[in-house]
């Protein structure tokens, strides 16, 4: 398991004591349909389309602790996550029951909730992102992204998919649309670079982003339902 972290804060960051939900103001109300266990859906540039009950079945399980950091410049430190490597569900279940396309780059990411993302698959295929179930050692509730969401540590928070039920391959560039605007999504969103976006420097994202963290925190704590799906 990854011990925790020593190291500073990247560029721009601020520590929270916490770890709160949170996203964009839309989804605050959200609850997934699908608490446990799931089901995710391959499609795109693949010799086979899949639909699978239970994705983490049969995979090696990888506990590990990573800083989290959202792209409006908090960050949670030492998270204990637990589920499979990415890289493991590509080899052992994509390439060998889909078939993906070889010149594969491109991997479009979509929640339950409507929420999407898109990432290169060498960055999706680096030894700490993980499909995560787990949170501080106990099942990963609806607050962060039940029953299957992704870890990668290296991109800003608004890269890991919550919710997680479609994963889309792609040979070229999808001519994604991001759920908020497109200077918001940056392609890598590389937390040493500081890529919170694209066309507007970073100094500046930080300033508009920085004021908004105490409102949505109590606007994801307050629009919460208290009450599951029936």
């Amino acid at each position: 398991m990854t011990p925790p972290s020593t190291q500073a804060l990247p560029p721009g960051q601020h520590e929270l004591a916490s770890f709160p939900r949170f996203g964009m103001w839309m989804f605050a109300r959200y609850r997934p349909q699908q608490p446990a266990p799931g089901t995710l859906h391959l499609r795109g540039d693949v010799q086979r389309e899949l639909t699978l009950p239970s994705i983490l079945d049969g995979l090696p399980r990888r506990e590990q602790i990573s800083d989290f950091h959202c792209v409006t410049t908090w960050s949670r430190r030492s998270v204990h996550w637990g589920g499979v490597l990415f890289a493991d569900f590509y080899r052992q279940v994509i390439q060998a029951q889909a078939g993906p396309h070889p010149d594969t780059r491109f991997v479009v990411m979509r929640g339950q909730d409507g929420y999407r993302s898109c990432l290169l698959l060498e960055d999706l295929l680096q030894p700490d992102v993980l499909l995560a179930d787990q949170l501080n050692g106990q099942p990963l509730t609806a607050e962060h992204g039940a029953p299957l969401r992704l870890v990668a540590p290296a991109q800003y928070g608004y890269k890991s998919v919550k919710h997680l039920t479609r994963i889309e391959l792609r040979v070229a560039d999808p001519g994604f649309r991001p759920a908020g605007f497109a200077f918001m999504d940056h392609p890598r969103a590389r937390v040493a670079l500081e890529e919170r976006g694209r066309w507007v420097p970073a100094w500046l994202l930080r300033q508009l982003y920085r004021p908004l963290v105490a409102p949505t925190v109590k606007r994801f704590a307050r629009d919460w339902p208290t009450q599951p799906p029936s």
